[in-house]
């Protein structure tokens, strides 16, 4: 299987989309920048023996395209688009950009919601990710601003399939997940973690074959590594191993996490803590989202559907009960309204009148010749 080296761990891509699919994602003309020359291309070369062609920062096993945009005015971007199979590769592509970029550059790494899902933004360079693709997006030309780079960027990303919309749910599972997301390290499928966090020999214990996602932040000078395996099996071995080398360690005096601990499926390192007992209280916050799943038939398929049925009618009449009092509630109200205005009209018609009337202000025959008559010229003829 074709591997990336990310830093110091091992990562297993997922199935290496088609050149030609990525390079549909690159439209002719967006915000009045039009695309120039010709469409750039990197795959696999199936003649190496399946070695990667050499691509920069992370890009290795991917199918990548690129090409350069220019307005009527002159400025230029250079627009480079990595499509992968999942959303989560594509934002561990991101993460993974976002570290060695701001090693490089010299700079903190900050993930934002600027562009895409999530985006990283340096002098002259913006990347982000949006479903499965990401996209990194240069200046090529100095006196362009970042500003026309930003909403460049928006716009570009605009036509992009959104997938999920979101971070990995993993992400979310971190302690203060909204303010540790700035700084995530994500790893997509990794098959060990090496030294990903310098002097650290513990993780060696850590394998996996690909079966299992990590994402590394921090807390202050604390380092936190939240590692999820998609089975309970692996995740019970892993945990005997970690166990047992950190017994090891201990004995040979080296290294050891400030704190570690299995929560379900999880395995949760936290390294160079102020004390143990921070590092036990960003593990407390871990929760682990348990979900079962039947390989074969559901035993208890028949109990669920009952449950399912007798949920769906109780929620049907207590709907009804609602609906039904709701109307009547407003049937009494809107009529209680009208009467109490029809009754006040008619109170002040009387007041208004120069002489009562029982009929209510409307012709009265005089059918009983009793009633006086005030002015026979209204009478009727015979």
């Amino acid at each position: 299987m074709l591997v990336t080296v990310w830093g110091s761990a091992l990562v297993a891509p997922a199935k290496v989309i088609p050149v030609e699919e990525a390079t549909k994602l690159l439209p002719r003309e967006v915000s009045g920048f039009r695309l120039s020359g010709a469409v750039r291309k990197t795959s696999i070369n199936p003649g190496s023996g399946g070695q990667v062609v050499p691509l920069p920062a992370g890009h290795q096993g991917f199918a990548k395209v690129g090409a350069d945009y220019v307005s009527a005015g002159g400025e230029k971007f250079i627009v480079e688009l990595v499509r992968v199979e999942r959303d989560s590769d594509a934002y561990s592509l991101l993460t993974n950009y976002a570290h060695t970029s701001g090693r490089v550059e010299g700079a903190t790494s900050r993930l934002t919601r600027d562009v895409g899902t999530t985006s990283f933004a340096l002098t002259g360079h913006i990347a982000f990710f949006k479903g499965p693709t990401f996209v990194e997006i240069s200046l090529a030309a100095p006196e362009t601003t970042p500003e026309k780079l930003v909403a460049f960027a928006n716009a570009f990303a605009a036509g992009l399939e959104k997938g999920e919309g979101d971070v990995p749910i993993l992400v979310k599972h971190l302690p203060q997940w909204e303010r540790a997301q700035e700084n995530v390290l994500y790893l997509a499928g990794f098959k060990s973690l090496g030294d990903i966090v310098p002097n650290q020999p513990v993780l060696q214990a850590v394998t996996s074959e690909g079966d299992a996602d990590a994402v590394l932040t921090s807390y202050g000078s604390a380092q936190f590594l939240l590692v999820e395996f998609n089975t309970p099996q692996l995740a019970g071995d892993n945990d005997r191993a970690i166990t047992a080398k950190l017994n090891e360690l201990r004995q040979q005096g080296q290294p050891v996490p400030s704190s570690y601990r299995k929560v379900g499926n999880y395995s949760v390192f936290v390294f160079n803590a102020a004390s143990e007992g921070e590092a036990q209280s960003l593990i407390d916050q871990v929760e682990y989202a348990q979900m079962v799943t039947w390989l074969g038939n559901n035993p208890y398929l028949l109990e669920q559907a009952q449950r399912d049925y007798y949920e769906t009618t109780a929620g049907v009449l207590v709907s009804v009960v609602q609906a039904s009092g709701l109307s009547f509630l407003g049937c009494l109200g809107i009529g209680g309204l009208i009467g109490a205005l029809l009754f006040n009209r008619r109170r002040a018609q009387q007041r208004a009148a120069e002489a009562y009337s029982d009929a209510g202000g409307m012709l009265r025959l005089n059918l009983d010749e009793i009633t006086p008559q005030s002015d026979p010229a209204r009478l009727l003829r015979p």
